[in-house]
């Protein structure tokens, strides 16, 4: 069904995806604030199969209702359960396919089975974001991950889910050809949407946000003292990363357990 009517499944499967977080973050019991969302369309597999997803980056709090503080969610490393989110955006994908007369095209029992949302936490957005950001204006598969093409066949590299490890898969060279096709998006579809305080026409509201976020934390300051004190750009303090504080998600700190003394010469 939605590679007939791909224009219409997946305008509802990019609308429905963010329609699911802005009706569960607007619910106090929950969040009970307007977060900024970030929506991008994907239609493959890593080996090229068919698979309609919506990746989505979604802020970690949200500006309160009156628009006068931020409203962060009570724990970093988590925002909205799985399981509150799957029937929200199963019935809102019902809704939206059974309003452009899709809905009967679809097996009944989809719409009584468990549906499942993929959440995970993704620290400050950077890595999110230099993921998404590679398929923004690419398509399914690049050059660098073609191997060979001989005997009419196609060999390229994919990587597995299960093991995380790159295997080769060799395919005739239309049926290569075919699954390449089929993600080709309508002509002048938008894959990547923006919502809320990330939409353009929020600026305003983005701009009174980042202002209630509250401070970051103050880094922490060289105690050397500067080499010429005579130097204007001596004089300066030298700012370094708090050394306990993860790289990565920017939340985390490191904890010693044990120090394990060198077991040889370096």
């Amino acid at each position: 069904m939605a590679r007939s009517h791909q224009r219409t499944v997946y305008d509802a499967l990019v609308r429905t995806a963010a329609q699911t977080l802005l009706t569960i973050a607007a619910d106090p019991a929950h969040l009970g604030g307007r977060p900024a969302i970030l929506a991008l369309l994907h239609t493959w597999t890593q080996d090229l199969r068919y698979h309609p997803h919506v990746h989505v980056l979604i802020t970690g709090g949200g500006l309160a209702p009156d628009g006068t503080r931020w409203v962060p969610t009570p724990r970093p490393d988590f925002l909205f359960a799985g399981y509150v989110l799957s029937p929200v955006f199963r019935g809102h994908m019902h809704d939206a396919l059974r309003r452009a007369n899709l809905a009967g095209q679809v097996a009944p029992n989809t719409w009584t089975r468990d549906w499942v949302v993929q959440v995970q936490t993704a620290g400050s957005g950077h890595r999110v974001l230099e993921y998404l950001g590679r398929y923004v204006f690419r398509i399914a598969i690049t050059k660098s991950r073609l191997e060979s093409f001989a005997n009419g066949r196609v060999t390229f590299r994919y990587r597995d889910r299960r093991t995380g490890q790159q295997r080769p898969r060799t395919l005739p060279a239309s049926t290569f050809l075919a699954r390449s096709l089929q993600h080709v998006l309508p002509r002048g579809f938008a894959k990547v949407r923006h919502y809320l305080l990330a939409s353009p026409t929020c600026r305003r509201q983005l701009d009174t946000a980042r202002a209630a976020l509250p401070p970051a934390p103050t880094p922490v300051a060289s105690a050397n003292p500067p080499d010429d004190a005579g130097s204007a750009a001596a004089t300066e303090r030298v700012v370094i990363p708090d050394p306990d504080r993860c790289p990565g998600c920017h939340v985390g700190r490191l904890v010693v357990v044990a120090i394990l003394p060198r077991a040889r010469p370096p």
